[in-house]
């Protein structure tokens, strides 16, 4: 078997799997914990970030991937959350769940390593890297991570998408960052999945605390982002950690809002399409950004 076709063979494999269980599944079953635990550790695709090929770039692409404000945040979001979840992991005595939390930090820390690299490769200036906290409450910092991955993902595979669209990055570069990007999809399948797991499996009298603590992970990540996006204006710093807000004018991309939400509504069904239907889907980030575009496209039905 040829590298290229070694290459290949993982890449459909991380992209499509299915439990070779038949039938329905209950949810908070311990059969629903070893699917959304296998979906994790089967699609793994071995790539080592070392002996990626980085394509070479002409001196306007190269400009134009170094002028992003992204690869600081975006390095230091990583790393970050790799700590968190390997934090979490090791209050875990469940086997399976534990190998699987431990592969997610694993690919966590590998992006990490591979934004490091495609910064050094191409010259990209980095800022000075912080010295990451080791969480005091594993579960609220494991929690914290995975509602952050399903908004931050859901919005970085739109703008990938448009960027690829509108050729800002060049498709070589694309290509090779493409099993960087899938592999979040996987991330917030296996979250949101353990979250119904989880949630299931609690007493009767521990659930409204778990909702609770749901609750407040939704009102800190807004009031995050709603901060961010108050001083984007006047802050660089939180202009750049709040890409997603920006990111389609920094990415040279002329579309209109409602536009690139159908796009990153689209490509969050496409890249979940390939694994098995029986699990949970993400749904409550799609639910209100499906409104907002409803809503969207009401006031401008007013306004003709």
């Amino acid at each position: 078997m040829t590298s290229s076709t070694v290459i290949t063979d993982a890449d459909y494999k991380m992209r499509n799997w299915s439990d070779p269980k038949p039938g329905s599944i209950r949810l908070g079953s311990d059969t629903h914990k070893e699917m959304f635990c296998s979906l994790l550790l089967e699609t793994h695709n071995p790539y080592k970030p070392a002996v990626m090929d980085w394509p070479r770039l002409s001196d306007k692409e190269l400009k134009r991937v170094a002028s992003l404000p992204i690869w600081d945040i975006a390095i230091q979001t990583e790393g970050r959350a790799s700590l968190r979840v390997a934090t979490y992991a090791k209050t875990i005595n469940d086997l399976t769940l534990r190998a699987a939390l431990d592969m997610d930090a694993a690919e966590e820390k590998r992006h990490k390593e591979v934004l490091s690299r495609l910064a050094k490769f191409y010259n990209v200036t980095i800022a000075y890297e912080p010295h990451y906290m080791v969480p005091k409450n594993p579960e609220w910092a494991w929690m914290v991570t995975g509602y952050s991955e399903c908004i931050d993902s859901f919005f970085a595979f739109g703008l990938f998408e448009s960027a690829k669209r509108s050729g800002f990055f060049p498709t070589a570069l694309t290509d090779t960052f493409e099993p960087v990007i899938q592999e979040e999809a996987r991330h917030i399948l296996f979250f949101v999945n353990w979250v119904v797991w989880y949630k299931r499996n609690l007493k009767i009298w521990q659930k409204p605390w778990f909702f609770t603590r749901i609750l407040a992970v939704w009102v800190f990540l807004i009031w995050e982002r709603v901060g961010l996006a108050k001083g984007l204006d006047k802050n660089k710093e939180l202009r750049d950690a709040n890409f997603a807000i920006t990111g389609a004018e920094q990415i040279g991309v002329e579309i209109q809002l409602v536009d690139l939400l159908e796009i990153c509504l689209s490509e969050n069904e496409r890249r979940l399409s390939g694994y098995d239907q029986r699990l949970v889907r993400p749904t409550i980030v799609p639910f209100f950004i499906r409104m907002i575009c409803s809503t969207i496209g009401v006031i401008n039905k007013v306004r003709r």
